[in-house]
């Protein structure tokens, strides 16, 4: 699932009849968290968790699952979240749907992350209602819906979720589950990209560099795939490397080009791997190398992008056998160090 928000929310949740007790209680626990004395604060909300507190079990659970003065648990996790979200606290009920699809203390379901999430999207929880969203778009234990995912991104956009409201402008552009609208699409991605969310940026930069609902402006389209490229989003960093190798927006700039596609490469993104594989095959910026060129090609292969495995496969009538030998042993190293260092 992309972009799963998981949340605390520390906030007053009682159902004592002895305000007074349980109040006093729970902000002692409350006032130790605040200052990073979880030793106290666990030991607040415990005695409150097992006397049926919601919140204090919720807080509970969610120090299970960081290890948060205690040993990480997640079984313990899940077991607290689950008398909170039976009590049909929103926050519980959202986080143990996130434990069931993240498959953490639990056997990975998506039929019960559905089941919480929607208890919880139901009460108005927005994280919640954007996780439906990305459900019923990806077809995870339900029938793919584009409708409905609209449906719960917009709920979930309409409260200031920046993911939804990106997801949103996704649906917008593509025309899924709504006609297609590049200006519906434009005012999202705006209200994130407010928010400062990378993959907003980035789009916003797409519709800038593609000319769909604005007039086409690749200085506009750099300045917001710079602003993706630096909070480290691969696919801006890529998309701002093509811009300096075509100059659009800027003056053409190899190096540049090698920069920002090596940072994407680096994070696995196969469409930057086989372009630094281009750059080394033909010398662009740097001394043309085979042998490096055709390991960057045979791992962006490996990666499932087919456009690598044809750049590799015709690279090969240029190469001794020794040379692919060499590159596939480099190739196989660079992805043992996770793409750093690797030429």
């Amino acid at each position: 699932m992309k972009n799963i928000l998981h949340t605390i929310i520390l906030s007053f949740f009682l159902l004592s009849c002895d305000l007074t007790v349980t109040t006093t209680d729970y902000q002692a626990g409350m006032d130790a968290y605040d200052a990073g004395d979880y030793a106290t604060a666990l030991k607040e909300w415990k005695l409150l968790a097992e006397q049926g507190y919601a919140q204090a079990q919720h807080n509970l659970a969610w120090m299970y699952e960081h290890g948060q003065g205690v040993a990480q648990d997640y079984k313990e996790a899940v077991k607290w979240y689950r008398l909170a979200a039976e009590q049909g606290f929103a926050d519980a009920q959202y986080n143990l749907g996130v434990m069931y699809y993240e498959e953490k203390g639990v056997t990975q379901d998506y039929k019960e992350a559905m089941k919480w999430c929607r208890l919880a999207a139901e009460q108005g929880y927005a994280q919640a209602q954007h996780n439906l969203g990305v459900m019923y778009a990806e077809g995870q234990s339900v029938t793919q819906d584009y409708t409905k995912a609209v449906k719960w991104y917009r709920l979930a956009a309409e409260q200031g979720i920046a993911v939804a409201q990106n997801n949103l402008g996704v649906m917008y552009k593509k025309g899924q589950g709504v006609t297609q609208d590049y200006k519906e699409a434009l005012k999202w991605y705006r209200l994130a990209t407010e928010q400062g969310f990378a993959e907003a940026q980035n789009n916003l930069g797409v519709m800038y560099a593609e000319g769909q609902g604005v007039t086409q402006d690749y200085k506009e389209a750099v300045k917001w795939y710079r602003l993706a490229a630096e909070q480290g989003n691969a696919i801006a960093q890529n998309n701002l490397g093509v811009m300096h190798y075509e100059g659009k927006g800027v003056t053409q700039d190899y190096k540049e080009v090698l920069k920002w596609c090596r940072l994407a490469a680096e994070q696995g993104f196969a469409v930057a791997q086989s372009n630094l594989g281009e750059m080394y095959a033909n010398g662009t910026g740097v001394t043309q190398d085979y042998i490096i060129a055709y390991m960057w090609f045979d791992i962006a292969a490996s990666n499932g992008y087919e456009e690598g495995k044809k750049f590799r496969d015709a690279q090969e009538s240029k190469m001794t056998s020794e040379q692919i030998a060499d590159a596939h042993k480099l190739a196989g190293e660079c992805i043992g160090n996770n793409y750093k260092d690797c030429g």
